[in-house]
């Protein structure tokens, strides 16, 4: 776990792989305590253990509640980069979503029902190599596995995701969040948050986008 930002009212992390974003045993709130020495992080939005990259935390009640409201009302930016198999054209891609709790899994669904939710993002593709393309991604809505699920039924799973049919045995999800934008809880400063995919298989070879845009 890498700390990127902290004052007295957020922190910015990396989170790793296999590490839950929620608060529970061994989870990422737990491991801010414990580094910080401070008894009061609290989740405000959260990614799939397999997942890894910036998150942001709220250290007070207020701040927390600050920032779920923007991420309710969209003002709260985030940005993914993922490696997909094949070459999508790039755009936006909307669906309807629902959710398999038996099988743990999302799905897109034909028609509205219960617990069936829209779901929305944009992405443009960075580079494509053998068969692989690096996507970076928007999210307009935050639905449990959104960008895995929409870039799959499109025939374009990401690299090792074996639950959405692109992954091999031994691989890890080409999946990072790699930008936060939002403004400060107490502050109201406009915050920016970047940073990139280690260089490592399957991020080798793709042009990384700049940091600072």
């Amino acid at each position: 776990m890498e700390i990127v930002y902290a004052d007295p009212r957020i922190v910015v992390a990396v989170k790793p792989a296999g590490v839950l974003s929620t608060d529970e045993p061994g989870g990422m709130p737990q491991l801010l305590r414990q580094e910080l020495g401070t008894p009061c992080i609290r989740t405000v939005h959260r990614l799939d253990a397999v997942v890894s990259g910036l998150m942001v935390y709220a250290r007070s009640a207020k701040a927390a509640s600050l920032l779920s409201e923007q991420i309710r009302s969209r003002t709260f930016g985030k940005e993914y980069l993922a490696v997909v198999h094949g070459v999508p054209e790039g755009g936006v891609m909307t669906d309807l979503l629902g959710r398999d709790p038996v099988r743990r899994r999302t799905y897109v669904a034909a028609e509205p029902g219960k617990d069936v939710r829209p779901a929305e993002l944009s992405y443009e593709v960075l580079g494509s190599r053998e068969g692989l393309s690096l996507v970076r991604i928007r999210l307009h809505t935050g639905r449990t596995h959104q960008i895995r699920v929409q870039f799959a039924s499109r025939g374009f799973p990401l690299v090792g995701d074996r639950k959405y049919g692109g992954g091999e045995e031994g691989e890890s999800i080409a999946l990072w969040s790699w930008r936060l934008e939002f403004t400060h809880p107490q502050t109201g400063a406009a915050m920016r948050f970047s940073k990139l995919p280690p260089r490592e298989t399957p991020w080798l070879g793709f042009p990384m986008p700049l940091t600072g845009r």
